[in-house]
């Protein structure tokens, strides 16, 4: 039985902020709000590299979308300021 090591397709968030371009502090933010795949060993992070690339691929792809808190994949895990069900009030 073949065991791959707990490296191989993870990255420290030294590396990873290399690679995003992402802060490491926000890497951190990510990994415990269970954003990307992670492990934590000691006091380290370790990052997987796949999770990683398709939150970016997912950030890039929403554009300035990702910064709208109403979005509706938010609502449905429970994130973002729409609970489920309702509306933003529209005065007007």
């Amino acid at each position: 039985m073949n065991v791959e090591p707990l490296t191989q397709g993870w990255l420290t968030t030294g590396e990873a902020e290399t690679l995003t371009g992402y802060a490491q502090a926000y890497l951190r933010r990510l990994a415990e709000r269970r954003r990307i795949v992670a492990r934590k060993i000691g006091r380290d992070w370790l990052l997987n590299q796949e999770s990683l690339r398709a939150y970016r691929d997912e950030m890039a792809a929403l554009g300035a979308q990702r910064h709208n808190p109403w979005r509706e994949e938010l609502a449905a895990c429970g994130l973002g300021r729409r609970m489920a069900g309702t509306e933003p009030e529209v005065t007007g």
